[in-house]
């Protein structure tokens, strides 16, 4: 029960910081979906630096499993690539395939890496 309610507690804030960031992209003119591409890229690295420092109690199921399940998205980017599809802007699909994929793999390592240095 105290699990479940951990993973609740993250993903409340999770979201709601999702939400937010959310607000601060649209507010930036950009082909690109920047409050996802954010999200999930600074996701990617806060997610690898909890796994990487190996700690244990609270911490996994709060941040990595409840706050960083809220926080990111991968349902909302899929949609996103094939609503650039739609629209045939190839480009800016393009370029978002590459930052989301060639950047968030590299900033998890780094995240993991850094973990494991701490």
């Amino acid at each position: 029960m105290i699990d479940s309610m951990l993973v609740a507690v993250g993903g409340f804030f999770g979201a709601i910081s999702r939400y937010g960031f959310g607000l601060w992209a649209s507010r930036r003119p950009s082909r690109l979906p920047l409050g996802t591409l954010t999200v999930n890229l600074l996701g990617s690295f806060l997610l690898g630096l909890i796994i990487g420092s190996h700690v244990g109690g609270v911490v996994p199921l709060l941040f990595g499993t409840g706050f960083m399940g809220a926080f990111t998205t991968f349902s909302t980017f899929k949609v996103e690539c094939i609503q650039l599809g739609r629209r045939k802007d190839w480009g800016t699909l393009a370029a978002y395939l590459l930052v989301s994929y060639g950047v968030g793999l590299p900033l998890a390592f780094a995240g993991f890496w850094l973990g494991q240095s701490l």
